[in-house]
């Protein structure tokens, strides 16, 4: 039985080992050669493409007053793509107040926000158009608020709530 497998599979007669081995390297090769010419092809589905080049950017962040650092303060990065704002990125400032980053695609703008308590929040748009990029921030500290009623009618109110209110006549 030389010709029948016990589990029903046909053994190729014509073919000897040799043949066998000789007609699969065969095989293999071709496939081989098929998968290289294949890699030259302009259509063989996702090309590899490289990342953009990143800028360095450093943001200082100090007092308005005296120029001393701002230690843990937020510097928020927002990347502004076609008018919007697309996420963000947070980092804390370092004991001498400073920032780094290194993931900055060149020529974006981004939207710099800076915020530290006891200070007035910073934001300014900025282009990034340089291989490396160094920003100082002045943080001042927080003004007086703001009213849309002009600090004349809030006087005016104080003197009317200060006034006794006219008495009606005893009937």
């Amino acid at each position: 039985m030389r010709g029948h497998h016990p589990l029903g599979v046909l053994r190729i007669a014509s073919l000897s080992n040799r043949n066998w081995h000789l007609a699969l390297g065969l095989a293999l090769a071709l496939a081989v050669s098929l998968s290289a010419l294949a890699q030259d092809s302009p259509h063989r589905g996702r090309k590899y493409k490289a990342p953009p080049p990143v800028s360095h950017v450093e943001v200082n962040v100090v007092r308005a007053s005296n120029g001393k650092p701002v230690t843990d303060a937020s510097v928020i990065f927002h990347p502004i793509i076609r008018g919007k704002d697309r996420g963000n990125m947070e980092l804390k400032t370092d004991s001498d107040g400073k920032a780094l980053i290194d993931v900055i695609e060149t020529g974006s703008t981004i939207r710099l926000q800076v915020i530290a308590p006891d200070f007035q929040t910073f934001g300014q748009d900025y282009k990034i158009d340089k291989a490396s990029m160094a920003f100082t921030i002045k943080l001042n500290k927080p003004g007086q608020q703001y009213t849309i009623y002009g600090n004349d009618a809030a006087k005016d109110a104080s003197k009317d709530a200060s006034k006794p209110s006219p008495k009606a006549p005893n009937q």
